[in-house]
């Protein structure tokens, strides 16, 4: 099978390669391209592709800017970090998707779908596929509000550091150190923020990429993060934890 990867980020793409020559040693990644741009300019050659595996945010455009500029009839799976009700739209026009971090059975199982279907593979409904998945854009929390004393805050997310959970409640940590209490879960703000910028560290810390100030590796599978500003306690990432932050971290 040759195969195309669209996908910006470097570790995603060599991650799926590899599990992709681990599932099959005889597939051939024809290209690995990083930006719709070069999708474009690639994909206007014909290339000789079975398949494209094709991530939504690309590092110049959404990735459904590909279709407005050249005609697709190649077979698609995408992988993507939306949730499960904002790609409902995939499993209705019969095109799988991935959900990042990509795990081996997963993709096992898409390609075992796509072969399944090859042969009545139709690419009719692929327009009507974009339009549903660009209405449905996930949209990430812009702001958040707070209060302290009888003032009500607004803070932009770009000002925060980090979030912290401790007993019974969530702090929200500011760039320059201050400390508020939010009504949200740990849980419910992973959902709120962007992957692509915050990590879920630990029970306790959701961190910004650009405050992780110090990594400290500790042994081979545990590790200490420090950020800036500080915290008020040690920062450890779980061990079954690291592999995925160092990945995220590789970007």
């Amino acid at each position: 099978m040759k195969i195309l990867i669209i996908e910006d980020e470097k570790h995603a793409r060599n991650h799926l390669e590899r599990m992709l020559l681990d599932l099959d040693p005889n597939t051939q990644i024809t290209e690995k391209l990083g930006s719709v741009k070069k999708s474009v300019e690639y994909l206007r050659t014909k290339p000789e592709v079975d398949l494209i595996f094709l991530d939504i945010h690309l590092s110049d455009d959404l990735s459904f800017q590909i279709f407005e500029q050249v005609e697709v009839q190649i077979p698609i799976i995408f992988t993507t970090a939306y949730d499960q009700y904002a790609i409902r739209a995939f499993k209705v026009n019969s095109i799988d998707y991935l959900l990042k971090p990509i795990e081996a059975g997963d993709l096992s199982k898409a390609l075992d779908k796509y072969r399944s279907y090859q042969p009545q593979y139709n690419m009719a409904n692929l327009s009507q596929l974009v339009a549903q998945l660009k209405g449905e854009e996930k949209k990430f929390q812009e702001r958040f509000i707070v209060s302290r004393g009888d003032k009500i805050l607004s803070i932009p997310t770009s000002e925060v550091a980090y979030f912290e959970g401790e007993d019974r409640y969530v702090f929200l940590v500011t760039r320059e150190g201050n400390r508020y209490i939010v009504d949200y879960r740990l849980s419910d703000l992973e959902d709120l923020l962007d992957p692509q910028h915050w990590y879920r560290l630990n029970r306790s810390f959701i961190a910004q990429f650009e405050v992780i100030d110090k990594i400290i590796s500790l042994s081979k599978s545990r590790i200490k993060v420090e950020l800036q500003p500080a915290a008020r306690r040690d920062i450890f990432v779980s061990s079954a934890n690291t592999r995925a932050f160092k990945e995220w971290l590789n970007r």
